[in-house]
């Protein structure tokens, strides 16, 4: 976490998984130091606040299961709230 990370992609699918809240805002700070450090931070997620958080999102579904598996929103938190077809948009 000390060095540059300037060109560092990190992947983290559902990171939130079993974490206390405020775990949670631990992992958020994590998250911003390494992108202050210069690298990429993509996450999968279904935890709001870490949604909230977000500096773009891509809104998969319109559903789970075999109702999703396609883009219905992209954007920045406030673009997702006023998506129409974006069902995270209504609670974020």
């Amino acid at each position: 976490m000390g060095k540059a990370q300037s060109g560092s992609v990190f992947v983290f699918d559902e990171p939130t998984i079993g974490l206390h809240p405020l775990d949670v805002q631990t992992l958020l700070t994590v998250f911003q130091t390494l992108i202050e450090s210069g690298a990429t931070v993509i996450v999968i997620e279904h935890d709001l606040d870490v949604i909230r958080s977000a500096d773009y999102i891509l809104d998969m579904g319109p559903g789970g299961g075999e109702a999703g598996g396609r883009l219905v929103a992209r954007g920045t938190p406030e673009q997702i709230k006023n998506a129409a077809d974006s069902v995270t948009g209504k609670f974020i």
